[in-house]
């Protein structure tokens, strides 16, 4: 998901008008966003609109929760797309990441009533905009570490067949993977699955890659 401008006190601002700075509380923003028809992430008072994404970013993410959640048949685990809200209560973000797998039984945010904001993730994936990749690997990666539940961040380029992964150490440090190319597998390990990168990118293709003229 694209992230858009953000919008103070409300869903509907003028663009190009001063407006006060008004903040939202996190409970005026679940109500707000039960009544919208659009997604809203919600970070420190501020409401940002969510654009949708590419036929790339569509066809990854859904193999993506098809991939994983084959993986994932019979245990504990289950794969949720990006219609399931995420809080994270230490920072007050709500966000829709593209893919979520959490363990267990779902622990919902006890300050949205309509319970469709849980608290618990075990792994999150993101597919890699041009317009959000800064964001997912900075701000929104600082955020997702405050998550106690949390073991395993996934991302996955949009242009190029490649996984990064970060898993949390016991120190809490996270360990950095990366691998290319659609003949190499991402490992998941705190969900202990293994997932081929053709599976992940298939129905994909790249852009043609750049190349030198010969004289």
């Amino acid at each position: 998901m694209r992230l858009l401008t953000a919008h103070r006190g409300g869903y509907n601002v003028e663009m190009g008008l001063a407006q006060p700075k008004q903040l939202l509380t996190p409970e005026e923003y679940l109500r707000r966003e039960r009544d919208s028809l659009d997604k809203h992430e919600f970070y420190r008072g501020e409401v940002f609109a969510m654009a949708g994404g590419s036929a790339e970013h569509s066809r990854i993410t859904a193999n993506a929760i098809r991939r994983i959640g084959e993986r994932l048949d019979g245990s504990p685990c289950g794969v949720f797309d990006s219609n399931l809200r995420i809080r994270i209560p230490s920072s007050s973000l709500y966000t829709y990441p593209d893919v979520s797998v959490i363990c267990g039984p779902l622990e919902y945010d006890p300050l949205d009533r309509s319970r469709e904001t849980v608290l618990n993730p075990r792994v999150l994936v993101e597919v890699l905009s041009p317009s959000t990749e800064a964001y997912d690997r900075g701000t929104k990666f600082e955020n997702y570490q405050q998550i106690d539940s949390l073991r395993e961040y996934l991302l996955l380029s949009q242009n190029v067949a490649r996984a990064e992964t970060f898993l949390r150490q016991p120190d809490n440090t996270w360990l950095y993977t990366a691998v290319t190319g659609l003949e190499t597998s991402v490992l998941l390990a705190s969900l202990r699955i293994e997932v081929p990168l053709a599976e992940l990118y298939a129905g994909i293709t790249f852009p043609p890659t750049a190349t030198t003229p010969t004289s």
